[in-house]
């Protein structure tokens, strides 16, 4: 017990030293526990001797893992991403599949070994793609819900793939077992799905009223659905993904994920830290080869064929590639994968440390391919061509780009909210350029010129008349976007006033010294509006009453747009 115990608190330690440095690297902190595995295991300095114990609290995160997962896969967002991410994720998981597939042959591979690793190949993670564009704030722009559109597709792709899987043992007959499993699953999913939409809610209202005892609910109903999943023949991570998804319908959804955050958080370091522990460094050089040549299918074909087929879908170059380039690293669910394929005995221990060594190589080279995708897309622009078809665009609103406005404000949200009902009143002509369609169609139908588009795009801000234009604003709290604005409309126009955002005093001095004629700094324009009222009403209850009924009515008005 002993010995176990200080084995864990030795894998923690080094992980949090390992997870510094590759945190000061930008890369996302998976990789550090990996790495964690590869140092303390074997081939190294050989620490763990209780492998059993980590298994054990490493299969408690992934099921903890594809709990969370699930609780973002509700069909109601499904619905929400449209035909483009349907087409798009499962074309990118066919053709990825068929390539992979082709060159795992090539290799040498059995047929078997080589369609698990084009399948493992196929799959991308949502949850360190979410966590980049989350990062960038990039969610809600169009290509970070295509993204995320899917990805989500990949991962019911993914849910279905391991229920068979899951379903088959060594010498079982494929075709019955795929009938079985199709029957079996379809009914699991019916009973589950008509209880996570008509009781679960229920429960979870009566529950959510004790935030321990919503907590402790949640655990118990992912392992409780875990140990069901696994009774009847499927895998524990299975009934722990589904779990999630029949939460998915509660209203409490968003704070059960929060809570379970730093439960998950802790085994799944374990989980990680064991995938690189069975990597074996005579494994990978031994296949150096074929570990090379699938993480250039990955990092670079992959975008490629998601850039393919959005280029056919009828949308931009720009936005192909930056969607393109969130498919370039091997998902977690491609690791449960191949060590599911293991554990019946579909594949031995090598496929494993193959996949994992690509993982390792296409989440770094991924991670920096992401948080820089509009750097590489401006030198790339014009080969980029070639993806995209010619004619109007899905994607593209550009006919109001070539006319004259008194004023271009970037960003609808919140404060450009606000702007635009000023303007409006002003009877200047105004556009309005944003990266979110709902807010695009929303404007549209308020008769307001508008475009989709990002601001950080130079080919845009190329075609804008901004050398007539008087005024500039932007509402995006972007400090390379504020800068780049700022340069733009300077390059061509001396007198224009030049509105911007700022989230601190540097960068404020910084936009001002830069040609900036205004700088917002709302965490300081909050205080100083509060400050204006206590002025002008001292302590009167009255007018601080009328002011409150003033601020409702317009944050009403507010939601309903």
């Amino acid at each position: 017990m002993d010995g176990t115990f200080l084995e864990v608190g030795l894998v923690i330690g080094l992980a949090t030293l390992v997870s510094f440095l590759v945190r000061f690297l930008k890369q996302p902190l998976i990789i550090g526990y990996i790495l964690t595995g590869i140092i303390v295991g074997p081939s190294l300095l050989n620490l763990i001797g209780s492998t059993d114990t980590i298994a054990l609290f490493s299969h408690m995160g992934i099921a903890l893992l594809l709990f969370l997962v699930g609780l973002g896969l509700s069909p109601k967002v499904i619905k929400e991403v449209g035909v483009v991410s349907l087409i798009t994720g499962i074309g990118q998981v066919i053709f990825t599949t068929l390539l992979g597939f082709a060159i795992a042959t090539l290799f040498g591979f059995s047929l078997l070994s080589s369609l698990y690793i084009g399948l493992a190949l196929s799959f991308s993670s949502t949850i360190i793609i979410m966590k980049l564009l989350s990062d960038k704030n990039d969610t809600e722009k169009l290509y970070g819900k295509i993204s995320i559109g899917f990805l989500i597709v990949q991962d019911l792709i993914a849910i279905f793939i391991l229920m068979v899987v899951s379903s088959l043992g060594t010498g079982a007959n494929f075709g019955n077992s795929i009938l079985a499993t199709v029957l079996k699953g379809l009914g699991l999913l019916g009973v589950l799905f008509v209880f996570g939409f008509y009781i679960l809610p229920w429960l979870t209202r009566i529950i959510a009223r004790s935030q321990e005892l919503l907590l402790l609910f949640s655990v118990s109903w992912a392992f409780t659905l875990s140990l069901l999943f696994k009774y009847m023949g499927f895998s524990i991570e299975i009934g722990a993904l589904l779990a999630g998804v029949t939460l998915s319908f509660s209203p409490y959804r968003y704070e059960i994920s929060s809570k379970m955050k730093p439960v998950r958080d802790f085994f799944l370091v374990l989980f990680f830290v064991l995938l690189g522990y069975q990597v074996g460094f005579d494994h990978v050089t031994q296949y150096a080869f074929p570990v090379v040549a699938f993480s250039a299918l990955v990092l670079i074909g992959n975008p490629l064929l998601v850039m393919s087929l959005m280029g056919w879908l009828g949308y931009t170059k720009r936005n192909s590639f930056l969607a393109g380039l969130t498919t370039a690293q091997v998902s977690e669910l491609s690791h449960i994968l191949i060590a599911l394929g293991i554990t019946v005995g579909h594949l031995n221990q090598d496929i494993l440390s193959i996949v994992t060594a690509v993982g390792l190589i296409t989440i770094a080279g991924s991670s920096y391919m992401v948080m820089y995708g509009e750097k590489l897309y401006n030198p790339l622009a014009g080969v980029l061509s070639v993806f995209e078809r010619r004619g109007k665009k899905a994607d593209e609103k550009k006919q109001t780009v070539g006319r004259q406005f008194d004023i271009i404000l970037f960003g609808c949200d919140r404060a450009g909210h606000d702007l635009a009902g000023i303007f409006k009143k002003t009877k200047k002509k105004f556009l309005v350029i944003d990266y979110n369609p709902e807010r695009i169609m929303s404007l549209t139908k308020q008769g307001i010129s508008c475009i989709y588009g990002d601001a950080s795009d130079l080919e845009l801000l190329n075609e804008l008349n901004l050398s007539t234009v008087k005024m500039v604003v932007s509402t995006i709290p972007d400090y390379d976007v504020s800068t780049t604005l700022i340069h733009k409309v300077r390059e061509v126009n001396k007198k224009a006033i030049i509105v911007v955002v700022s989230q601190n005093i540097e960068e404020a001095l910084h936009f001002y010294n830069e040609g900036a004629s205004y700088v917002i700094l709302p965490q300081f324009l909050g205080g100083y509006h509060a400050s204006m009222l206590i002025e002008k009403h001292g302590l009167s209850f009255k007018n601080f009453f009328k002011e409150k009924a003033k601020h409702m009515e317009h944050l009403k008005r507010r939601e309903q747009t």
